[in-house]
């Protein structure tokens, strides 16, 4: 069981295109990817309700949504400056991050329309 700084039980949970965080069963924040045909998963946007600010939510969440895309032997791309972050502050990552290139900035735009 994983807990937040003020010890409410969260819960991950991976869907097709995010993952989500929740406490105490209510879905407060979530980190979006997509997936390409070289093997990367691209991460471009992670919010968590800003009543739940502070409480480590955001870091719980990223940390397992990166562990489960190694997992999957996916690379990370972090165009999300959160997960940019995150990855820069933890050196066990570097072996599958792929920093974002214009080539994927412009994949994701066409992508998103």
């Amino acid at each position: 069981m994983t807990v937040d700084k003020t010890g409410a039980e969260v819960e991950i949970s991976e869907q097709a295109d995010r993952f989500t965080v929740s406490v105490e069963g209510a879905q407060v924040g979530f980190t979006e990817f997509v997936d390409d045909e070289h093997g990367r998963r691209i991460f471009f946007h992670t919010e968590v309700d800003a009543a739940y600010g502070g409480r480590g939510l955001a870091t719980i969440l990223v940390h397992e949504a990166l562990d489960a895309t190694r997992a999957d032997a996916r690379r990370i791309v972090p165009i999300c400056e959160l997960v940019a972050a995150f990855v820069g502050k933890h050196s066990e990552y570097e072996d599958s991050v792929e920093q974002p290139t214009d080539e994927i900035r412009q994949w994701l735009a066409d992508r998103q329309g």
